[in-house]
């Protein structure tokens, strides 16, 4: 098969592109290099993967019209949709560039699905969408969505940008709701990467709140066979889909953890809480164990001892 994947130097990106390569197929990446964080660690993201003769990137913006329309002769088996702007806190600074990056960049995209009669298209959505929703686990049929930050406003906006495109051109189009993603090639703005790299350099790790903030954290191994099991997905034209463990860890379970696998403790500066943050996230996983064969395997404190073999071998 040929998988069109944006994105493709990230985190999550390059670590499902490794995977579709090793299952033989032929993966064509997308990725702006967008300075959110350092480039190198995207190029390093992908060191392996441009050694591989099925593997090829190309450079440019989704929000360019130019790069896309580029591709409207190629022909794909799916498109899987992950490259954004991603953060909360950063969107709320810079509204206007994540409306662009988000929405305008994914309708060009499934434009792309319509001109290349692409019919299966993944989109990586967000749990950020359902904001301050009390009514735990978070289950995708709760149709109150109450965004809190633009970034979530631009996913939800996706969403919906998805349920038109598959009603219009018949394609399948499958948002898949992303908790709090960890492990191996973890982002360095997120928490817990951020946080071995503060606490084994000896310096104060930020923490918003009282610690009491629970996150339904999901390690990256577990979200690929998820996408996985979309890509597979032949069977209705459009569905939302939660990602997550279907469990819930404290921030300062997180900070008690790192430190237990670390074997260092953490020097903590209490900060108030931040606009756009919620108290909690946690996934009903019903629906994705149900259509997408999904079956998270893997503890918090194991997935914690992977990425401690992976961040101790790569810095």
């Amino acid at each position: 098969m040929r998988y069109l994947v944006t994105g493709a130097a990230g985190f999550i990106g390059s670590t499902l592109s490794e995977r579709l390569l090793s299952e033989g197929h032929e993966v064509i990446g997308l990725d702006n290099f967008d300075p959110f964080y350092p480039e190198e660690v995207k190029r390093r993201n992908i060191k392996l993967l441009k050694e591989n003769q099925h593997f090829s990137l190309h450079e440019g913006s989704i929000v360019d019209n130019d790069f896309v329309s580029s591709f409207y002769e190629e022909k794909f088996d799916a498109i899987v949709h992950l490259a954004a702007k991603a953060g909360v806190r950063p969107s709320i600074k810079d509204p206007i560039k994540y409306q662009k990056n988000n929405v305008e960049g994914t309708q060009n995209l499934l434009e792309l699905a319509v001109k290349t009669n692409t019919k299966d298209f993944i989109f990586a959505s967000s749990s950020s969408v359902y904001g301050i929703n009390p009514n735990v686990p978070w289950r995708e049929d709760d149709f109150v969505l109450k965004p809190i930050s633009p970034y979530a406003a631009t996913k939800v906006a996706g969403e919906l940008l998805g349920h038109t495109y598959s009603h219009l051109y018949g394609m399948r189009f499958i948002a898949l709701r992303f908790f709090t993603v960890y492990g191996p090639k973890q982002r360095p703005d997120l928490a817990i990467h951020k946080f071995v790299h503060k606490i084994l350099k000896d310096e104060p790790i930020p923490v918003f709140g009282d610690g009491s903030t629970k996150r339904d954290y999901t390690y990256i191994e577990d979200i690929i066979n998820g996408l996985m099991g979309a890509i597979a997905y032949k069977d209705s034209r459009y569905e939302i889909i939660n990602l997550g463990s279907g469990r819930t860890i404290s921030l300062t379970e997180m900070i008690q953890t790192i430190e237990e696998v670390f074997g260092k403790k953490a020097i903590i500066n209490r900060l108030p809480m931040q606009p756009g943050d919620v108290p909690q996230t946690y996934a009903d996983i019903n629906q994705a164990r149900k259509l997408l064969g999904y079956n998270p395997s893997i503890s918090f404190k194991d997935g914690i001892s992977k990425f401690k073999d992976w961040y101790t071998s790569n810095t």
